[in-house]
C-alpha cells in the first residue's frame, strides 16, 4: 500500500514537471512594431504607424497627460443650448468655417511638460477672440501665462484641470503669448519643442526640461505692452454636457472646445482614420481641441487638434469615435466667451 502510494506521488511530481503551469505571453512594448501591428489586425477604422522612437521612455508618454484624475471637480456650470430651430449639419470644420482666423489652423507644441489642459484652453480663447470679433482681434493667449500663473489650476507642468484654466481667464485675464522662440506676444512659451517624434530635427527629449516656468507678471523686454494692459478677459466660462447635438451646437455657434479624455497606449501610434481603443493600457487623461465633426466610412468621428506639434498623427490632429463618449471624449467639455 505504502509503495503504491509513493509511486502516485512519484508520477504526480513527474507530471507537475513536464506540463508547467501556462503563463500568458508578455504583453508588446507599446511603442514595438509588433504592439503597431497587431492594432492594424484588430480594428479597420484608423491606422497606426510610427510617431515616436520605440526607445523613448514610457515615463516620458505619461508626463505629456497633464489632465488631472479629479478635474471633473473643477467643471463650470453647465451651459444648455435651446436646439428649437438649430440645423446640425453633418460635417463641420471650425478651420473652413473662420478662414480668416490663423490661430484655428495651428498645432501648437507643449514640448516636455504636461500643459495640455492649458493648451488645449488657450488655443480655443485664441480662436473664439477672433471669431468673436468678426477677424478684428488675432492675438496667441499665452500657454505660458496660464501654466505658471494659475495656482488654482493644478500643478503646471504637472497637470492640472481643464475647467479651472477658463475660471482663471474669466477672473483674471491672460496676456499675449506666441511658439517658444517666437517673440510673438507679452510671453511666449518658455519650453523648447524637443524631438520626441521620428526623423525631426529638434534637440532630443530627456525630460528634464519640461520645469513648469515662474509666474513673471512682466512682458518682454521687446514687447512694448505692460503685462497689465495686455490681458484679455473671457466673459463666462461654462461646460457643454456629454448630449452630442449640445456639443455640435457650441462648436457650431462659438467656435472650437476643450475636451478631455482618457488615452491609452495603442493612441499614441495613431496615423490616419477614426480612433477607437483596441488595446494597450491606460496613460492619463489628456486635453485637446476639439475642432469639428463629421462621418468616416459610416463611422461618426469629432475632428480633434492636438498639442503635440504637426509631425505627430494626421499632420498633428485625430479624429475620434463620436457619439459614444469614447475614452471620455464627451463627458469633459468646456468653453468659454471672450470679453
Amino acid at each position: 500500500m505504502w509503495f503504491s502510494i509513493i509511486s502516485l506521488l512519484l508520477a504526480a511530481n513527474t507530471l507537475t514537471a513536464i506540463v508547467p503551469n501556462p503563463r500568458p505571453s508578455p504583453p508588446h512594448h507599446p511603442l514595438s512594431d509588433a504592439f503597431i501591428d497587431s492594432i492594424n489586425l484588430q480594428q479597420s477604422t484608423w491606422q497606426a504607424g510610427r510617431n515616436f522612437p520605440e526607445n523613448l521612455p514610457i515615463s516620458y508618454l505619461k508626463k505629456l497627460m497633464g489632465v488631472l484624475p479629479q478635474h471633473k471637480n473643477y467643471m463650470p456650470p453647465v451651459l444648455e443650448h435651446n436646439l428649437e430651430g438649430v440645423e446640425i449639419p453633418k460635417e463641420f470644420d471650425a478651420r473652413q468655417e473662420w478662414p480668416h482666423c490663423p490661430t484655428l489652423q495651428e498645432i501648437r507644441d507643449q514640448g516636455s511638460c504636461g500643459s495640455c489642459w492649458a493648451f488645449g484652453a488657450v488655443e480655443a480663447m485664441s480662436d473664439r477672440v477672433c471669431i468673436h470679433s468678426k477677424g478684428a482681434v488675432n492675438i496667441h493667449i499665452s500657454a505660458d501665462d496660464l501654466v505658471s500663473c494659475c495656482w488654482t489650476c493644478g500643478m503646471g507642468c504637472n497637470g492640472g484641470f481643464p475647467g479651472a484654466a477658463w475660471h482663471y481667464w474669466v477672473r483674471k485675464g491672460l496676456v499675449s503669448g506666441g511658439p517658444f522662440g517666437s517673440n510673438q506676444g507679452c510671453r511666449p512659451y518658455e519650453i523648447a519643442p524637443c524631438e520626441h517624434h521620428v526623423n525631426g530635427t529638434r534637440p532630443p527629449c530627456d525630460g528634464a526640461e519640461g520645469k513648469t516656468p515662474k509666474c513673471v507678471q512682466k512682458c518682454e523686454n521687446s514687447y512694448t505692452i505692460t503685462y497689465d494692459k495686455d490681458k484679455n478677459f473671457g466673459s463666462k466660462a461654462y461646460s457643454i454636457s456629454s448630449d452630442v447635438s449640445q456639443i455640435q451646437a457650441e462648436i457650431y455657434k462659438n467656435g472650437p472646445v476643450e475636451g478631455a479624455f482618457s488615452v491609452y497606449s495603442d493612441f499614441v501610434n495613431y496615423k490616419s482614420g477614426v480612433y477607437q481603443h483596441v488595446q494597450g493600457s491606460m496613460l492619463g487623461g489628456h486635453a485637446i481641441r476639439i475642432l469639428g465633426w463629421g462621418v468616416e466610412n459610416d463611422t461618426p468621428y469629432w475632428t480633434v487638434a492636438n498639442s503635440w506639434n504637426a509631425d505627430w498623427g494626421d499632420h498633428g490632429t485625430f479624429k475620434i469615435l463620436r457619439g459614444k463618449d469614447h475614452c471620455g471624449i464627451e463627458s469633459g467639455i468646456v468653453a468659454g466667451l471672450p470679453k
